[in-house]
């Protein structure tokens, strides 16, 4: 189950998070090259890579999540006792859970004023509320994700610590 959840969110949410960061890339480079040796920038290029920030960041999201590759404080994991461990992971999962839920719940509501009022970028004039309406989704992809580990039966990594690249262990 998980590793089709991978799978999934890898080709989904990841591809579409380094799609973003490479564009952000070329983006600069052209940006830079244009301001140096053109004397001009990338018009609207400010607000590009603003709005590929925001897929590359909550695109990760659910990935991150997935993944148990969050920054971790673990000062005080030596006093914990292990029977301890699991429920604290599932309370933790619950609070995620919870709070990325509630944070989609903005973003939808956000996203709906961005749309009613018809806001949009000031250079580019590029609509607000589709992106807003991608965060929310990614935010509750995320959500869904940490409910998955709370029902899941908990593996001994889950319990104890994260053992991905990205644990500041």
């Amino acid at each position: 189950m998980l590793t089709f959840l991978d799978r999934a969110l890898r080709w989904s949410s990841g591809l579409m998070a380094a799609i973003a960061l490479f564009a952000i890339m070329w983006l600069t480079l052209a940006d830079v090259t244009g301001r140096k040796f053109l004397s001009h920038s990338v018009p609207g290029g400010l607000e590009l890579t603003e709005v590929l920030m925001v897929v590359v960041i909550f695109g990760a999201l659910p990935l991150v999540s997935l993944r148990s590759e969050h920054v971790v404080f673990d000062t005080l994991d030596a006093f914990v006792p292990a029977w301890f461990k699991g429920l604290q992971a599932r309370l933790v999962h619950l609070i995620c859970a919870g709070m990325f839920a509630f944070m989609a719940k903005l973003m939808v509501q956000r996203a709906d004023r961005f749309s009613e009022y018809g806001d949009v970028t000031l250079h580019l004039q590029l609509p607000l509320s589709p992106v807003a309406w991608l965060m929310a989704a990614f935010l509750l992809v995320t959500a869904l994700v940490h409910l998955l580990f709370l029902v899941m039966p908990l593996t001994a990594t889950q319990a104890d610590e994260p053992t991905g690249e990205g644990s500041a262990s």
